[in-house]
């Protein structure tokens, strides 16, 4: 088992990283990064709208093989309560898949809305756009709102 990946690395590195990637993305493709991008472009595939897959595609392909790296080099104890609920009633051989649906429903939702929080936040934002500031501090807000109710209805 590699032991490095058991724990995370500080947000600052996270964060550091993405953007490197947002940006590197934006000076050498100039597009944006997302992994909406990556579900359109399999969607438009399957639906055979385009005859290839593009570079968003195997993004979104990355994502999801990058991720089962990771559960099979670290091994063992990874899941935990990770994901709350589901990991405590359901099998471990369970989870996966549902994560892999519930993204796949996440993705079409996304695609129906005409955009993600993620692309807003992290794109968008970056990128200087009054709108996804607007967009990404109505999700904030509301977020922040929802977690204090949702503390004063419980406690």
């Amino acid at each position: 088992m590699a032991d490095f990946l058991l724990t995370r690395p500080p947000p600052e590195v996270i964060g550091l990283l993405l953007g490197f990637c947002v940006v590197g993305v934006l000076a050498t493709l100039n597009q944006q990064l997302g992994a909406l991008g990556g579900y359109s472009a399999v969607y438009e595939r399957v639906s055979r709208r385009t005859p290839t897959l593009g570079w968003k595609a195997w993004f979104l392909l990355g994502i999801l093989l990058g991720s089962l790296g990771f559960r099979l080099l670290a091994g063992g104890n990874t899941v935990g309560e990770g994901y709350g609920w589901l990991t405590r009633e359901l099998a471990d051989w369970a989870v996966g898949p549902l994560l892999v649906v519930g993204g796949a429903m996440i993705g079409y939702g996304a695609k129906r809305a005409g955009g993600c929080t993620a692309a807003n936040g992290i794109c968008g934002t970056a990128l200087g756009s009054a709108a996804s500031f607007v967009a990404t501090g109505t999700f904030l807000s509301v977020a922040i709102g929802v977690t204090f109710l949702i503390g004063a209805v419980i406690a």
